[in-house]
């Protein structure tokens, strides 16, 4: 190939070119972003309708069903749940990954709107809400001694919240708090006495609390804004309310109830460390990078810890970032480390310092170019780019150490420098080509096949193709000019070169010797190749599977599930114990938790990887062992999602859905629970659908009220205002808004009994109790109509039990529901479990046009279809090789092992392309097939190991991992290593023997063609 001779014989271009890639790519390192993963458009979409005092089947039907509807005939939408509890509303829209959120929220909206004329009164406005994921990425903490709760959450949403909420790149800053509200407690025998109704109070607070908006007047010159006070803003003011007035005589609402300043809500309790808080959780919104909000917060908090009252303290109880940093910097590490590790071996395989210049130059001078064409192609420095650059350092010394060592054995057969330079960059200019084409025809269909695999690798897989492209261009233009004038003559040669090439020398006999062992005993070879072959079924069916391994984030959640029909106090009580547990993990810095009615979320922060022993997976363990021991709930614990657009929470998440009722899906949902537990598959499994939430069904005698006056209205008004905790209106305290709620004292809350003691005016002005108008009866109800699909479901949670997998637990699942559901039911899978049947499905898919892109790469390049065929003979045994460990347990089968496999087609095809073209190279000169595979073969051992070496011992570092993303970057260097181990082997022995009886096949072929082919004129 002319080209090397031009840069050869003129070194200042071949400086040019290198120096012009060196400006661009450290130019491109300043502006080039630096996030935790690929930017990926995928967001979560909340639609939260509150309808106060609604029974839960109120709710579903007239809230729910309405909206799901709507929202189901948005574009964008991947799949929709929903919660329906009493008072409540709960939509989640999951939006398809790289979809635009903006676009899919302002859909979701429109089709909200379209409902709102079928939603009923009484109902809050929805409110829609879009973030990044299901989880937050950071939590502040605040707490004071001397501070009431109210007070400390009121300071919060004044001063603190606003400022973090317009940070950019903020989603949402959640305030899980008390909020203030004038709570109006209302005692029904005083009510009684007095004559008046529920339905008195909540008219008069909506007449005499009145927001105006009075206008202004206008002279000629002048315009006043009038300021009518006809709201009521202190709890005096609401006291003094007249809600009846008989004559002369009033009755105001002081005589009839306790008005006071109070939270919003009795059921939630907030806890930092075991101390009453308050919490904040940020989320980064769907576009915004983690990285750069994390450092926005951080930027601020010591001006907010600033302007806190004396009293009051703050702490960042929970902060996703730390992990990205932490695994950015480990990443970078391994990435030194590697450089060195890859030096090193050439040092050793060739024996000569001035040798390794050359590789010392190539490699920061290909990894330089990768970071200008990252940033060129709008890519950001992320795990799985420098990922894929760690994996480089292997792949574009590969070229050099094919161009250096072949010039070296020219030199050491007794050409000067330049004509060794010449010669050897000639011979193997194709080669290089061919395999930087191939490494890069691999990781194409990444770049455009969907899923997650595609939305995150695409990067990944860009930038190590990319990497292959930029270090074959340096390959033929710098390695062969250093190689003339920095190579010394053979004589010249130090005597620890000499000793190696004497070594190598007498390692090349005997590998001929064995090679030609093999070659007269080809059908024993082609037996055990067949052997291994048909193991692979084996070895896949044994692997575990899962998304993506577990990672050691630094901390662990948990969360409780209680009883539907308890409170706070209940959850309270029972999670008393647990933060002694958590104060009990050696490794416990410091924890927060959140406790509502039915349950709680929170978790521990564990101290930073340097400073503890255990991994957050070990700790999970001991953590959920003694957690199992806490009665009253159910409390597990997990990390949080290894990968981003997979949704936080337990791993199994197999969803049962039906068009039948929810007694027929706990039916089933009970018998695939039972089967699951029996399985010995599940280390911990619950089912979320139970009827465990008791209900009083109020009949009313439509007769009698009618008899007496008594209009529906007027019943369920009364109901809603003692029980439902519904808001009236609002008033005004110091420039803020806030709710006014009237609800019967607790006293009068306490039992169903109590409901008939609340009072009605019948058409005469009479008073009756409500129990002459209605009988009660208490039933069990489901603890949430929960709807997949706007389907009723229940959905089957848990962790699997090692050693099993993610993938037979799921399959047990679905095979068991066939078994045990009638028709009507359907399987489907959320969170985790939803993004792992996705991608395993679509890996075969993957690999097979992997095969089929090179394979056709590798036809154009020898201008035949049976070369390749020898070429990609050792893909399935390298792969055998790399799935051995996953079989034998030391890894998954999981999203990083699957790239790794793909990575193996091009990396172990490089050492075909380069026996077999210079084989048949050899047998165009007229040389015997046997005799010239057996020299090509024995004239690549030197480079082919060589590479091998650089490439296993690159990705060691990886193998080695410790710290934060750990597991990830062991899966795929375990894979490479092993499978490049294993395949270089077969390569030295296996493609010798496929070569002859193609090559045979292959004399009828034009010989002039094919060598123009081989030389590329």
């Amino acid at each position: 190939m002319k080209l090397t001779d031009t840069f050869i014989q003129r070194p200042v271009l071949a400086i040019v070119v290198s120096s012009l890639l060196l400006l661009l790519g450290t130019a491109s390192a300043f502006r080039v972003g630096i996030r935790e993963f690929p930017e990926l458009e995928r967001s979560v979409i909340y639609v939260t309708t509150y309808y106060p005092g609604a029974s839960a089947r109120t709710v579903q039907g007239f809230v729910t069903d309405p909206l799901q509807l709507r929202i189901a005939g948005a574009r964008g939408v991947e799949y929709m749940v929903s919660d329906s509890n009493p008072g409540e509303s709960f939509i989640t829209v999951h939006v398809q990954l790289g979809e635009s959120s903006t676009d899919v929220l302002n859909e979701v909206i429109a089709k909200v709107n379209e409902a709102r004329g079928e939603l009923p009164r009484g109902i809050e406005d929805p409110v829609i809400t879009s973030a990044a994921s299901t989880d937050a990425m950071m939590y502040l903490g605040f707490y004071s001694e001397q501070m009431s709760m109210h007070q400390v959450t009121d300071f919060m949403l004044r001063s603190v919240q606003p400022e973090i909420a317009t940070l950019p790149g903020v989603g949402k800053a959640e305030v899980f708090a008390l909020r203030l509200a004038m709570r109006v407690w209302l005692d029904p025998v005083k009510m009684a006495a007095l004559g008046v109704t529920a339905t008195d109070v909540h008219a008069a607070i909506s007449r005499d609390n009145f927001i105006s908006a009075a206008g202004s007047t206008e002279s000629n010159l002048v315009r006043v804004t009038v300021d009518a006070r006809t709201d009521m803003q202190t709890e005096q003011d609401f006291r003094d309310l007249v809600v009846r007035q008989v004559g002369d005589q009033r009755v105001r609402l002081g005589d009839v109830a306790e008005v006071a300043l109070d939270a919003e809500t009795t059921q939630l309790k907030t806890l930092s460390s075991g101390r009453d808080a308050v919490f904040m959780s940020i989320t980064p919104a769907p576009d915004a990078n983690p990285l750069d909000v994390s450092r926005a917060v951080h930027a601020i908090l010591p001006r907010i810890e600033a302007s806190l009252p004396a009293d009051m303290e703050m702490l960042l109880d929970w902060d996703g970032s730390v992990v990205i940093d932490e695994a950015l910097g480990e990443v970078i590490t391994t990435l030194i480390e590697a450089a060195v590790i890859v030096i090193l071996v050439i040092y050793l395989f060739l024996g000569s310092l001035r040798v390794v210049l050359i590789p010392l130059v190539v490699i920061p001078l290909s990894l330089i170019g990768v970071v200008f064409m990252i940033y060129s192609l709008g890519f950001t420095l992320n795990l799985l780019t420098l990922l894929a650059m760690v994996i480089a350092i292997g792949l574009v010394v590969d070229d050099a150490i094919v161009v250096v060592e072949n010039v070296h054995r020219h030199i050491e057969l007794g050409a000067t420098p330049m004509q060794a330079a010449l010669t050897g960059a000639r011979e193997v200019a194709l080669p290089v080509v061919a395999m930087s084409l191939t490494l890069a025809a691999v990781y194409a269909p990444i770049a455009f096949i969907g899923g997650l695999t595609g939305a995150l690798f695409s990067e990944f897989a860009l930038t190590l193709g990319g990497a292959v492209l930029v270090s074959g261009v340096v390959a033929l233009t710098l390695s062969p000019m250093m190689c003339s004038r920095v190579l010394k003559d053979a004589d010249n040669q130090g005597r620890f070169a000499t000793w190696l090439d004497h070594r190598f020398d007498k390692l090349v006999a005997r590998y001929q010797r064995l090679l030609d062992r093999c070659l007269a005993n080809r059908g024993a070879v082609l037996l055990l190749a067949t052997c291994l072959l048909a193991s692979l079924p084996v070895l896949f069916a044994l692997a575990q599977q899962e998304l993506a391994p577990d990672e050691d984030s630094g901390g662990v959640f948990v969360v409780g599930n209680a009883p539907r029909h308890t409170n706070v106090a209940y959850s309270d009580h029972y999670l008393a114990e647990v933060v002694d547990i958590w104060r009990s993990i050696p490794e416990f810095s410091h924890s927060w938790q959140v406790i509502q009615q039915d349950g709680s979320f929170g978790g521990i922060t564990l101290f930073p990887w340097d400073e503890r022993e255990r991994t957050q997976q070990e700790v999970q363990a001991e953590l959920q062992q003694k957690l199992g021991r806490v009665a009253g709930m159910e409390l597990f614990a997990f990390a949080t999602p290894a990968l981003p657009g997979a949704d936080a929470g337990l791993p199994v998440s197999f969803v049962v859905a039906s068009t039948a009722g929810y007694d027929e899906v706990k039916r089933v949902g009970d018998a695939l629970l039972a089967a699951a537990r029996e399985s010995g598959l599940f280390a911990f499994v619950t089912q979320s659908l139970d009827f465990n939430r008791p209900e009083i069904v109020v009949h009313v005698d439509r007769e009698g009220a009618a008899r007496l006056g008594v209009s529906m209205q007027a019943i369920g008004e009364t109901l809603a205002v003692m029980l439902g905790e519904a808001e009236t209106n609002r008033f005004t305290l110091d420039g803020r808004s806030y709710k006014v709620i009237p609800q019967a004292q607790r006293e009068s809350r306490l039992a169903r009994e109590e409901l008939e003691h609340y009072y009605l005016r019948t058409s005469s002005g009479e008073m009756v109790p409500l129990s002459t108008l209605v009988s009660l009866e208490t039933r069990v109800e489901p603890n949430s109509l929960t709807q997949y699909q706007q389907l009723n479901s229940t959905t089957i949670e848990g962790i699997i039990m090692p050693p099993n997998s993610l993938g037979a637990g799921l399959e047990f699942l679905e095979q068991t529901l066939n078994e045990v559901a009638p028709s009507g039911f359907r399987e489907g899978y959320t969170g985790a479990s939803r993004r792992f049947v996705q991608e395993t499905a679509s890996f075969p898919l993957l690999f097979t046009l992997s095969m089929m892109l090179i394979f056709l790469v590798l036809s154009a390049q020898f201008n035949s279809f049976r070369d390749p065929l020898v070429v990609l003979v050792t893909v399935p045994l390298s792969i055998f090789g790399a799935m051995v460990p996953i079989a034998m347990g030391f890894a998954t089968l999981n999203i990083y092992t699957q790239i790794g496999l793909l990575t193996l087609i091009g990396l172990i095809s490089k050492h075909g392309i380069l026996i077999v073209e210079f084989a048949n190279k050899l047998a165009l000169t007229g040389m015997a097939r046997r005799e010239a595979v057996l020299q090509s073969a024995a004239q690549r051992l030197r480079p082919i190991l060589m590479t091998t070496f650089a490439t296993v011992l690159g990705v060691w570092p990886l193998v080695i991992a410790s710290g934060a993303g750990a597991n990830s970057r062991f899966s795929i260097g375990l894979v490479i290593s092993a499978g490049m181990l294993v395949g270089t082997l077969f390569t030295l022995f296996v493609v010798p023997v496929f070569y002859l009886p193609f090559s045979r096949r292959g004399k009828r072929r034009d010989a002039a063609s094919q060598q123009a082919a081989l030389t590329g004129n």
